[in-house]
């Protein structure tokens, strides 16, 4: 039964990271489009009789590069607690190698404790405010790109919310490692 529990996360944690490729694929399109209108002079690339939610009254050359930050953000952010889980963060690796499996606990767990809590700690109440502010004012873009920007200012909350849990799972799985040690 726990075999095909596991497979099931696997098959999801795989469905979830062909999906943020799909996004770089996507972010890749939305340049050369930008790039491409901006070349021919297109501006804008479609225009709405009534204000369509995100895009307002038009997709213009500022809301093509707008998204392109947005989808950024969601590549950036939101995997970011499953690529700590699966040890594939950056860290100076030709150093890590070199100590011994207990010392290399030790250094992760040091790292989250001393480096990644605090930072947590600090930015998501920080960052709840920011997106609390987009929202209550309903803010767009001021330069005639996305409307509707507390959608993207979510993202940051929920990305440093997803690695927070993140590292305090792997932070208690570290601690439980040395304790049956």
């Amino acid at each position: 039964m726990a075999d095909k529990g596991q497979t099931w996360i696997v098959r999801a944690e795989r469905a979830l990271l062909n999906s943020f490729a799909v996004l770089v694929i996507a972010l890749m399109l939305c340049i050369a489009l930008q790039v491409f209108a901006n070349f021919l002079d297109i501006n804008p690339l479609l225009s709405f009789a009534n204000r369509v939610f995100w895009f307002g009254a038009a997709v213009s050359l500022n809301s093509l590069l707008d998204l392109q930050w947005h989808i950024l953000a969601v590549i950036a952010l939101l995997p970011a607690g499953l690529v700590l889980l699966r040890d594939r963060h950056v860290r100076v690796d030709f150093l890590y190698d070199r100590y011994p499996l207990r010392g290399r606990s030790a250094l992760d767990l040091a790292g989250n404790l001393i480096f990644a809590a605090p930072f947590l700690v600090m930015a998501i109440p920080g960052s709840v405010r920011f997106w609390e502010r987009a929202w209550r004012s309903d803010e767009g873009s001021a330069s005639g790109g996305l409307n509707d920007l507390w959608l993207i200012k979510l993202v940051l909350p929920l990305g440093l919310s997803l690695l927070a849990v993140a590292v305090l799972w792997e932070s208690v799985r570290l601690i439980r490692g040395f304790l049956r040690r």
